[in-house]
């Protein structure tokens, strides 16, 4: 079965700060260059969903719930910050109020969980953090769908289909989700694989969704309207 999570209404707190991290037990891509270690407070302004990263220079907010995720298929324990299958620490900024993401279930009972509050990131998390703060309302609605359409997980923003991918290597994940992407459009949009390998090289942006969390993420995106003539997911 799949999992279904409607995001529903993401209202982040207060504050919130980014810590750079240096030295060996930093995942940051340039921490080798940033040697003095960096923790910045942010005031968040909610009714504006804006924040002043420099005076006179503010940037929006769009809050995210870094991760939401399932149990994962293989026993044993399972370091939280590294993605999968299941979800985990997916730290994709898609995945906004108005967007509903999908889970493989795994495990009897799904056993679903969700934190890591985010107010603001970037596409790569390249310094290991996003802006950090806390959720003071989110509001998910959980349902449950009998035909699986994906083995990973994937997502239906108001603009677009987004698949993801998770490995070590950034090929890999960048494979899985463009195989993932091609599968659901002939599958549900009535495309042949050839006729949906060449649309995704023509329409798919591929985004690195972060690269600090030990399994690299691969986001795919395909634009919702070119689809609008084919039938629905």
């Amino acid at each position: 079965m799949l999992l279904q999570v409607d995001i529903l209404e993401l209202e982040p707190g207060p504050t919130g700060f980014n810590l750079l991290s240096t030295g060996a037990r930093s995942r940051g891509l340039l921490a080798d260059e940033f040697t003095q270690g960096q923790l910045r407070h942010f005031a968040l302004d909610a009714a504006r969903m804006r924040t002043e990263f420099l005076p006179g220079l503010e940037i929006p907010l769009s809050p995210f719930l870094g991760i939401m995720g399932v149990a994962p298929r293989d026993a044993g324990p399972h370091p939280s910050p590294v993605p999968g299958d299941f979800g985990g620490n997916i730290d994709c900024p898609e995945l906004v109020a108005g967007t509903t993401l999908f889970l493989p279930v795994w495990r009897e009972g799904a056993l679903f969980y969700a934190g890591d509050a985010h107010a603001v990131q970037g596409c790569g998390e390249v310094d290991q953090t996003a802006l950090e703060t806390s959720m003071k309302r989110a509001r998910l609605r959980l349902g449950l769908l009998h035909e699986r359409r994906l083995e990973r997980p994937h997502a239906i923003t108001r603009e677009h289909l987004v698949t993801m991918g998770f490995h070590e290597d950034l090929r890999e994940a960048a494979k899985q989700a463009v195989s993932d992407m091609v599968r659901w459009l002939a599958r549900d949009h009535c495309l042949t694989r050839e006729d949906a390998y060449v649309l995704c090289s023509l329409q798919a942006d591929l985004m690195v969704t972060q690269a600090v969390n030990g399994n690299n993420g691969v986001h795919a995106r395909m634009a919702r309207s070119l689809l609008a003539c084919r039938p629905p997911p």
